[in-house]
């Protein structure tokens, strides 16, 4: 980030999408690690939602440029609003299909455990689209009217 795109709370900004990424991993790697040490056998919806979760991070790979990309909720310097493919409906198809991935790693498991591990990924997920969409409304112009026409993670509903 150059002197020239720092705003009041930026570096307060980055501190807390850094937090929230090792959060996220975190849960994930729990999810994960869980789920291959769950009994149950591997079934039709697990299947279905990893399916689905590989297809959206596909599509969405398919509709960014290279290098546009921020793991941090922090835009990159020079990156590009992208409106297209599942960005046309979703704001952040890649949480969703973190979220997606997540769903399929709890379904395995079936208890109540995996389900609040993945409401805490959801709400870990909120808060750096929340840090994100604050400063890509600075950055673009047109982002208020996009956020408006759009969903965060799930079409027509979320």
């Amino acid at each position: 980030m150059n002197l020239s795109d720092r705003t009041p709370g930026a570096d307060a900004a980055e501190w807390a999408g850094r937090l929230l990424v090792l959060l996220q991993f975190g849960l994930l790697a729990l999810l994960g690690w869980r789920a291959l040490a769950a009994p149950s056998a591997i079934s039709v919806q697990v299947v279905s939602l990893l399916a689905a979760s590989g297809l959206l991070a596909l599509w969405a790979l398919a509709a960014n440029r290279p290098g546009n990309f921020n793991i941090r909720p922090t835009p990159r310097h020079g990156g590009t609003l992208i409106t297209s493919g599942p960005y046309r409906w979703i704001r952040h198809p890649m949480y969703t299909s973190v979220l997606l991935a997540a769903a399929a790693a709890a379904w395995k498991s079936y208890e109540t455990a995996d389900t609040l591990l993945w409401l805490a990924l959801l709400g870990v997920l909120l808060a750096k689209a929340t840090i994100e969409e604050r400063a890509l409304v600075r950055r673009f112009p047109g982002y208020q009217d996009y956020r408006v026409r759009t969903t965060r993670f799930v079409p027509w509903l979320v």
